[in-house]
């Protein structure tokens, strides 16, 4: 029942659409006064939003304890007029902007949380036009690009047919597995109640749009056996061998170019003392993918080659005090999908980019949109405007020139309030 009223609400936009192309939805929207004078708000507020991009950013948000940021970010929603401000019980705060109520609810996200650990030091430097810090660019900006887009849509009296749900989410890097937008889709208050999503996350022209969810599984792999000293107990098995023969077979899996499929081992560890042989060694594996299809073969073909490597050290030396065993765990599972072309949400962005003088391009991507593409929601990932670069680096920037930042904060609220239907 869900899957059919999802397809008829697809299919009632797309008529729509029909019947108005997207360009001329977009140019019904980027030709009214209304959106003209949230671009003069835009402008004449922007040192606010460096200001909040600062602020934010200096407050610290390593994986699983962005707490003090995400109650920051929330009385900041609270002071802008939203209604239904909340923290959920996973962390994500959201707060909602009100419309007519004859549309579909439309999310726009920035996410909390960054990749550095706890202890990194996250205070701003600037240099000229350039802000530089740990997460600023991936995904602090997108934060304060939300605040400022929320008090442009208020100055300019924008009505908008869809409520307008900001979220600020938790865990989209690494270890966080997504668990926010999980959360937010799966079992929050709003699920099943969004019907488009919007990811801001990174600094960029918004000419580059993520329509396909990079999927990806995570593995600990860990190697056991009886353990003992380098030279008394020199000939048993030993779990180092195991890892290093698992990540030698490892290398020579076949992967097509096309989808695009990778693996790689990032940590590695085990062991107590260089004259002990370990009891226990582990690699941490990313396995990822374009495709579905290629992903499951892939995942298959590893855990294949790393049972394989606990047998082979099992028959390259003793087993008299114990053999090898492994263990794989899954740790994190970002699921895959993509939104076709010719969906009104990819249409209508497209449009919006083409309105900017630019070429609209599509790619792939590992991001908050994963989840809701892969429940069929049309969903895409944009950038928060402006320039940057060296993401998930300790010198991490941004580029704040006004001009060009601000004509991505422009595009970024031209492409929601064209989704959202300006009344």
């Amino acid at each position: 029942m869900r899957i059919a009223v999802k397809l008829a609400f697809v299919c009632l936009l797309t008529t729509a659409l029909r019947a108005q192309s997207p360009e001329a939805a977009v140019d019904r929207v980027f030709n009214d006064p209304r959106l003209k004078a949230a671009e003069q708000s835009l402008r004449s507020d922007h040192d606010r939003i460096v200001r909040e991009i600062i602020s934010l950013t200096e407050i610290p948000a390593p994986p699983f304890k962005e707490g003090e940021r995400a109650r920051a970010f929330m009385q900041m929603l609270k002071e802008h007029g939203l209604t239904n401000v909340e923290m959920d019980p996973e962390g994500n705060v959201m707060g909602i902007r009100k419309g007519v109520g004859n549309g579909p609810l439309v999310a726009v996200a920035a996410h909390l949380d960054t990749v550095f650990p706890e202890g990194t030091d996250v205070k701003v430097k600037k240099q000229g036009s350039r802000l530089l810090a740990p997460g600023i660019g991936d995904d602090t900006r997108g934060l304060a690009v939300i605040l400022g887009m929320i008090r442009a849509l208020d100055t300019a009296k924008i009505q908008t047919a869809s409520d307008i749900l900001f979220v600020g989410d938790v865990g989209e890097e690494g270890p966080g597995d997504l668990r926010g937008m999980k959360y937010l889709f799966e079992k929050g208050p709003y699920k099943g109640k969004i019907k488009f999503f919007v990811s801001l996350d990174g600094a960029g022209d918004g000419s580059d749009m993520i329509t396909g969810a990079l999927g990806s599984k995570r593995y600990r792999v860990t190697y056991r056996g009886p353990g003992g000293h380098s030279y008394g107990s020199f000939g048993i098995v030993n779990p180092a061998y195991a890892l290093a023969t698992a990540m030698s077979r490892m290398t020579r899996i076949p992967v097509p170019a096309n989808p695009r499929t990778t693996y790689s081992v990032g940590v590695i560890g085990g062991g107590t003392s260089v004259n002990a042989i370990p009891s226990e060694s582990w690699m941490d594996v990313d396995l990822r993918s374009e495709s579905p299809e290629e992903l499951t073969k892939l995942t298959e073909r590893f855990l294949v080659q790393m049972r394989a490597a606990a047998e082979d050290e099992n028959l390259a030396r003793s087993t008299a005090q114990g053999r090898i065993e492994v263990d794989v765990r899954l740790t994190g599972e970002r699921p895959s999908g993509s939104i076709p072309e010719n969906s009104p949400i990819v249409q209508i962005a497209s449009a919006v980019v083409r309105k900017f003088g630019m070429r609209p391009m599509h790619s792939i991507g590992s991001t908050d949109a994963n989840i809701p593409i892969s429940l069929h929601i049309p969903a895409i990932t944009i950038d928060s405007g402006g320039n940057g670069g060296r993401a998930h680096a300790l010198d991490e920037w941004i580029d704040v020139e006004k001009n060009a930042s601000v004509k991505g904060i422009h595009l970024v609220l031209t492409t929601i309030v064209s989704l959202a239907g300006i009344q």
